[in-house]
């Protein structure tokens, strides 16, 4: 069956152009097209598409509102539509706030190399996100049956009995809730670090902010964070997590001396790497490369960090498409740092974690709300 998919613009030319994309997918069907967030809410709940496709500045209810009233009545998977400008940067980021799951620059060009590239990008990450459906509708739960009003106890029939036509017949009583399991506690391996780092893609800016805010302004080491992300967003990125956060967070500069309980994020475009040794480490920007298919690369990254910091890195490979992160993780891992990777389920797209779980790198795989407990227990914070 094809992935049924919702387009949502206030322009004609753009709708019929995405739409144009799609359907030349045979994997994928467009089951209709709203103008505005207004009507997109509702031919959600009518059409119940698998994905849908979303631009921010729209007529009578805007993107990011519609965004939210989806989340509220038929959490669907969302792809932003997004101008590369620090204020479409800022409305991006608010809309994966509200719930969007991915975004990608409105200009095809700034998509890719060339037509064909971007095309085929556009229906994979479409794709990619039916997927997540599936969970997110999983955690909306009916509402539970409202308690009788007072007065009416008298006139209600006797507990595991019907009343018919003929008489009373039994009915079997109503099945309670199986208790939830304890979570499991962790344990710190009593491993000494030096460093983390973690590399993420899409879902990555929702993953990390749920991480990083929950650190304390005491966090022992210096963080390094590589987001798959373009050059435009990432200095609002970091703004937005050090507004949030009790730790420091800053957009990576050429030069940077790594500091304990600030974290650097690669900035778009350009490759970070570690220079230096523990202790007295740096930050080299360097230019992205032609060759590169990620700009700024976690394999890169991690890479250097395994050169300089050797068994003393604490890594996290989270939510993203590709690879990208696995050969960088097996270094790290024959140094001997220790890498966790994000568990499927709480995944926007479960590519690059199953790639460093696939190849037996990491050691844990962790649910996204439990990698910020799991951290603190680690290195003794918890």
């Amino acid at each position: 069956m094809a992935v049924k998919v919702l387009v949502v613009d206030d322009s004609s030319f753009f709708r019929r152009r995405v739409s144009e994309i799609i359907n030349s997918d045979p994997r994928l069907e467009v089951v209709g097209s709203a103008v505005n967030g207004k009507e997109a809410v509702e031919l959600t709940n009518k059409l119940q598409p698998d994905v849908i496709t979303m631009d921010i500045e729209m007529p009578v209810m805007d993107g990011i509102t519609a965004v939210r009233e989806i989340m509220k009545s038929a959490p669907t998977p969302i792809l932003m539509f997004s101008s590369l400008t620090h204020e479409g940067a800022k409305a991006t980021l608010d809309a994966l706030d509200a719930g969007a799951l991915d975004f990608l620059p409105k200009k095809f060009e700034d998509i890719a190399r060339n037509r064909d590239e971007a095309v085929s990008l556009l229906q994979k990450r479409v794709g990619e996100l039916a997927r997540k459906r599936v969970f997110m509708r999983r955690s909306v739960r009916p509402a539970a049956t409202p308690a009788p009003a007072a007065g009416r106890e008298l006139n209600k029939p006797a507990l595991g009995r019907a009343t018919t036509a003929t008489g009373t017949a039994t009915r079997p009583a109503p099945r309670t809730a199986a208790p939830a399991k304890p979570m499991a506690r962790f344990k710190s391996s009593g491993k000494k670090y030096q460093l983390m780092a973690i590399g993420t893609s899409t879902g990555g800016p929702v993953a990390l902010q749920k991480i990083l805010t929950k650190l304390p302004a005491n966090f022992p080491y210096p963080i390094v964070l590589i987001q798959h992300m373009p050059a435009t967003f990432t200095a609002a990125f970091a703004a937005r997590l050090n507004n949030l956060c009790k730790i420091g967070v800053k957009e990576a500069e050429d030069g940077d001396a790594l500091k304990p309980g600030m974290a650097y994020l690669a900035p778009g475009g350009q490759q970070m790497m570690l220079d230096g040794r523990p202790g007295s480490s740096r930050i080299r920007i360097i230019d992205g490369g032609e060759r590169m298919n990620y700009k700024p690369c976690v394999d890169v990254t991690f890479g250097s960090a395994a050169k300089i910091y050797h068994d003393k890195v604490l890594s996290m490979v989270l939510t993203g498409m590709g690879a990208d992160g696995r050969e960088g993780a097996r270094m790290l891992k024959s140094s001997g740092s220790t890498i966790w990777a994000q568990d499927e389920e709480s995944c926007v797209v479960y590519g690059m974690p199953q790639a460093v779980a696939k190849a037996g790198i990491s050691s844990e795989d962790l649910p996204l709300d439990r990698i910020a407990e799991r951290i603190l227990v680690e290195i003794g914070l918890s």
